[in-house]
């Protein structure tokens, strides 16, 4: 079926047209018809021609213009003019505007049968190529999905880390770059302590918003989506170097919170999931493991909604296949310098083994050893402990197999937890106190300056995000509370100079607007800047 509209503004001319159109082409072609320029420019809104003779002497605007107007809301009508006036400039504009034929009256049947027969062959090539391109990209977007998930799996999953299928992934996904970083997706309802619980149920909710999920994901990062893994979605973004730069990472941290943002918006409607991100660093695609693991220790180390590996101090994740959530909450809690916490846990471990292996002692001292081994080392790997001497462990074989009793074990056991824990928690403290020690001298320096939250955290050289937080935590106080509060204590020493206007003070102090430093100042101390003078 074609929609065929004649323009025309004389009737006769409009009748002998159909006339011709119908006894040649009967039902294959749907009529319309107009008389003038306005009505034909308003019937082809709602009519939608895939073909339109038109004249080009017609009432009030005339077909040139008429066509002109079409062509702004639709581009793929075939125009054949048909008029009495064989003029150069017509033809010409005509041309210009893609009019496929141009005829003079009189015209033969056989003219005008034989160009709408060739107008007709140009729609149904064009209507197969689109045809086909729908074709080809339905395929596409069923075919390349899967490819995605291969590819995660085999990078993530494989011995060699996929090495041996990468040549042949990259040809089907096109990829010439030859660095990737992971951003790792997780989503659930929210718990305690900024775990997301009910992984199992929200997979299963999340596979009916894959596809939707996906997209979103591909709007922010040009990235290879892998398929859903519990309750976590693997993102591999490729890039040109294995390094960041600072304000890459800060962009990359920016995209990941407006993507959470996006996802939890589109959770809203039915499964209300919280969404997470652990970002890990850029490797070679063949050690892409690398960047997974940072990514997830990333996400297992932070509680904030987007983390960024390079912001946290680098810990191992260790899992095993007994107890394994009592070893891996045990070697978290160890990690983060929690003794108390890691007590419990260990205590735990310590029971289950005495329980179901008490005539094993053999395997349980190994264990014990073991694991103040283990976390002596990841405590190092993290800078929780300073030096790590090799002679620093001579006694503990001796000290494990001369413990007379389970009682005596356990005792050495947790000691020597307990001294990994107080030597973390010591330096993580020290790190952030340091720190935030540098931030603040910064700001007590360059308070006079327009100082904002990014110009000092890059000075700490950690995000913004990430660096808001831990002032926070820290300080006890946001940066802007603090800035504000060094600027007053500097407003109100120099209050006691009489011979500075407040507008001097004002700028001295960091403030450009007199009237904003005099409501900050009261907001402070209950007081204008002039009263606070008065009173000294």
């Amino acid at each position: 079926m074609y929609r065929v509209l004649l323009a025309d503004d004389e009737g006769i001319m409009l009748e002998s047209l159909k006339s011709i159109i119908t006894s040649n082409f009967g039902t294959e072609c749907e009529l319309a018809m107009a008389k003038t320029g306005r009505a034909v420019v308003e019937l082809a809104e709602t009519f939608r021609p895939d073909i339109a003779f038109m004249d080009i002497q017609m009432p009030g605007i005339n077909g040139i213009q008429a066509i002109r107007e079409i062509r702004k809301f639709n581009t793929t009508t075939k125009f054949i003019i048909i008029t009495a006036y064989d003029k150069f400039d017509y033809a010409k504009e005509a041309i210009a505007l893609g009019v496929v034929d141009y005829l003079t009256k009189p015209v033969r049947r056989q003219v005008v049968v034989e160009t709408l027969e060739r107008a007709m062959r140009a729609i149904d090539e064009e209507r197969k190529k689109r045809s086909d391109n729908l074709k080809i990209q339905e395929r596409l977007e069923t075919v390349i999905p899967i490819v995605e998930n291969g590819f995660v799996n085999s990078m993530l999953l494989q011995e060699d880390g996929g090495a041996s299928d990468l040549t042949y992934y990259k040809t089907l996904l096109d990829l010439t770059n030859e660095y990737a970083y992971v951003v790792l997706i997780q989503f659930g309802l929210p718990g305690e302590d900024g775990v997301l619980t009910t992984p199992v149920g929200m997979s299963v909710k999340m596979q009916s918003c894959y596809p939707e999920c996906r997209n979103i994901c591909k709007e922010f990062f040009p990235c290879i989506v892998g398929p859903i893994m519990t309750n976590r979605i693997v993102l591999v973004v490729p890039c040109d170097a294995d390094t960041q730069e600072y304000g890459e990472r800060i962009r990359i941290i920016e995209l990941a919170r407006n993507l959470m943002r996006k996802l939890g918006r589109m959770s809203a409607g039915g499964m209300d999931a919280r969404f997470r991100a652990g970002i890990g660093k850029p490797y070679r695609m063949e050690e892409l493991k690398l960047s997974y693991r940072e990514a997830y220790r990333a996400l297992s180390q932070s509680t904030s909604s987007v983390a960024h590996v390079d912001d946290l101090p680098v810990r191992g994740e260790y899992v095993g296949n007994y107890p394994g959530e009592t070893e891996r909450q045990l070697f978290a809690l160890v990690g983060k310098g929690d003794w108390l916490g890691a007590r419990q846990r260990a205590n735990e471990f310590f029971d289950w083994m005495v329980r179901n292996y008490y005539d094993d002692r053999s395997d349980i001292q190994l264990k014990v050893l073991e694991f103040v081994i283990w976390a002596e080392r990841d405590a190092f790997m993290k800078g929780g402990i300073g030096q790590y001497a090799f002679h620093e462990r001579r006694d503990y074989m001796s000290a494990v197999l001369g413990c007379s009793d389970y009682r005596e074990l356990r005792e050495w056991f947790l000691g020597k937890l307990e001294e990994v824990c107080r030597k973390v928690a010591t330096k993580r403290e020290e790190q952030s106190e340091s720190v935030i020690s540098k931030a603040k001298a910064y700001i007590d320096e360059n308070f006079v300056k327009d100082l904002s939250l990014d110009e000092v955290s890059r000075y700490v050289n950690i995000s913004p995000y990430y660096f808001s937080k831990l002032f926070k935590e820290e300080a006890g106080e946001n940066f802007i509370e603090y800035l504000t509060r060094v600027r007053i204590a500097q407003a109100k020493e120099l209050l006691r100079d009489s011979s500075l206007s407040i507008k001097e003070i004002c700028v001295r102090c960091g403030y450009s607007d007199p009237n904003y430093f005099s409501r900050i100042f009261k907001k402070q101390e209950d007081v204008t800047p002039s009263e606070y003078r008065e009173r000294l």
